[in-house]
């Protein structure tokens, strides 16, 4: 049972992507709970035959990751009473690929890094219980961290099948 004064609530995005070029997608993403939604674009440069009209989707992944630890910074420094003044994260997402023959090329991360830059007059102390804080309210960092299996339907005629 949830201790007095404890929260609970739910956050759920909903997106739909339809494919609009040679490699572009356009996605509408929805937070029903806030009533706000988003048109984002994503295309492969010709290397993986599109067009570079919009970032490629693992462009806007590192900028999710990136924003997501750098808003929860600024909220929760807030929230703990830790100035900072300008906030930078550097950010390096390594991911290595293989590939037999003609075959799809198969991808696994190798590991992702965030350096953290706080310009702030807290001690060191104060700045990692910051940092640990912001960790734990990224909502994709904590999905990265809990190996989350991503469930997939595949449509075929009218019905739906697990894939």
């Amino acid at each position: 049972m949830p201790a007095e004064g404890t929260k609970k609530f739910e956050v759920i995005f909903e997106g739909v992507g339809r494919a609009s070029g040679k490699m572009r997608n356009d996605i509408s993403v929805s937070w029903p709970m806030m009533k706000e939604s988003f048109e984002l674009a994503t295309d492969e440069g010709p290397f993986h035959g599109g067009d570079g009209t919009a970032p490629p989707p693992l462009a806007l992944f590192t900028a999710a990751l990136t924003g997501c630890l750098m808003t929860q910074i600024r909220a929760f420094s807030k929230r703990l009473n830790i100035p900072i003044g300008t906030v930078e994260v550097k950010a390096r997402l390594h991911w290595q690929g293989e590939q037999e023959g003609n075959d799809p090329y198969v991808t696994s991360p190798v590991g992702f890094d965030l350096d953290v830059d706080l310009d702030s007059t807290a001690d060191a102390e104060d700045q990692q219980r910051l940092l640990q804080a912001a960790k734990k309210g990224c909502f994709i960092e904590q999905t990265l961290m809990q190996g989350l299996t991503v469930g997939h339907r595949l449509k075929v005629g009218a019905d739906w099948q697990e894939a």
